[in-house]
């Protein structure tokens, strides 16, 4: 007589992922393989994420990717290997997005918020000082605003509120009175001529208005027509309703004169 195997046929009944060893004669035992569990008749995959999120950082995704098997990744909003994950402030990096002169705060994992700083106003994203600073901060105003230093003129950084009508700094590069007016000393008069005081007037403002008065004192004479706006019969408005903490801008194409 020979001993009988019991794992010779159909594994000895055990599971497929199981491993059927012979212990007596006619008789064995099922143990289930790696990465399964079970009673070694049945096995299933032990999935290690059902169990302290696999090892994984709190932060992180565990997926399984076999029997006992899995990768962590870090969540939207965190960096790291995934054992380990550290959250990445948006606010970090440039600003977060937002302005210069805008304070960046995290609020949830992926947002946050831009609020400009104290006497600036704005969206956060674009934040405005007061004209006389937002002068210099445009290519097309710089010229305007170092004639006014190099004068001394600083009626513009008062409370106000005040509207500025501005020549574009190539106007007043190339125009060639403004040496003149320069020489004879009367710069600060043309400069004056094109501001208004205890005024915030927008666009929409000038297009119902026909007259206003200067800082110099003069009239400007202001006609609408065929959607367009023109100071004096001559400067038209090309660029509008540039917002301060203090007044507005406008750029204009040519310069006026009292």
């Amino acid at each position: 007589c020979s001993a009988m195997n019991a794992c010779e046929s159909s594994n000895g009944g055990c599971s497929a992922k199981a491993e059927c060893r012979r212990t007596t004669p006619g008789n064995r035992v099922c143990v289930c393989s790696a990465g399964y569990t079970g009673d070694g008749i049945v096995c299933i995959e032990i999935n290690p994420c059902l169990e302290n999120n696999g090892g994984c950082d709190r932060n992180a995704e565990c997926t399984q990717t076999g029997p006992n098997q899995a990768v962590c990744n870090c969540l939207k909003g965190y960096s790291g290997d995934g054992k380990r994950c550290t959250y990445i402030s948006l606010c970090s990096q440039n600003n977060g997005g937002c302005s210069e002169f805008a304070i960046c705060n995290d609020t949830e994992l992926t947002e946050r918020t831009c609020t400009c700083k104290p006497n600036y106003i704005g969206d956060g994203f674009k934040c405005r000082g007061n004209i006389f600073q937002e002068l210099l901060r445009n290519s097309n105003t710089s010229k305007f605003y170092f004639h006014l230093e190099a004068l001394s003129i600083k009626d513009i950084a008062g409370p106000g509120p005040f509207t500025l009508f501005v020549p574009r700094t190539d106007i007043l590069n190339t125009d060639p009175r403004v040496k003149d007016w320069i020489a004879k000393g009367v710069m600060a008069q043309v400069l004056r001529y094109h501001m208004v005081g205890c005024a915030n007037l927008l666009y929409d403002d000038l297009t119902r208005i026909t007259n206003i008065t200067s800082l110099h004192g003069d009239l400007i004479h202001i006609s609408y027509s065929q959607n367009s706006l023109v100071l004096n019969d001559k400067a038209e408005i090309v660029v509008s309703d540039a917002v301060g903490t203090n007044g507005v801008i406008h750029v204009i194409n040519q310069i006026l004169v009292p």
